[in-house]
């Protein structure tokens, strides 16, 4: 093979890879925008305040069930008391399917009989580029994710 085909395959396959860890960190422009989805209940920001859920600010490395005077789930204490940290792949998992996450962080933490009832956080997020980068805009407000 010819070195100039060799570097040509090369750049490719770089640019491929830089590309799929872009996808994997999520892009804190888009995820401003599908976060408006979330602004119904959930607030951001230096004057954010609990709402029907939580505030999100700090949620990175903060365990579920977390905030101060927030009235949570029994479900979302009970992960919370089991263990459950808040960090990147656990919130683009719980995004898609919030009660299913939840339950079955209990019943591997050796807690099934904990996970009952439902979270109140229904909303669900599909696509996971979508979750990805609504991670990466609530890391703007999270001193732990810096």
């Amino acid at each position: 093979m010819k070195r100039l085909d060799v570097l040509g395959c090369a750049a490719i396959f770089v640019g491929a890879a830089m590309s799929m860890a872009q996808a994997q960190e999520g892009d804190a422009v888009k995820g401003e925008q599908v976060y408006k989805r979330c602004m119904a209940c959930h607030q951001v920001g230096e004057t954010a305040k609990n709402r029907i859920g939580p505030i999100l600010n700090d949620v990175f490395g903060r365990k579920a069930g977390g905030v101060e005077g927030f009235r949570y789930s029994g479900l979302n204490k009970s992960a919370g008391e089991a263990g459950l940290v808040w960090d990147k792949d656990n919130i683009v998992a719980y995004l898609e399917n919030p009660n299913n996450f939840l339950k079955d962080f209990l019943k591997e933490a050796g807690k099934a009989d904990q996970a009952k009832g439902a979270t109140r956080m229904a909303f669900r997020l599909a696509n996971e580029q979508q979750r990805r980068d609504v991670v990466a805009y609530l890391m703007q407000f999270s001193e732990a994710a810096q």
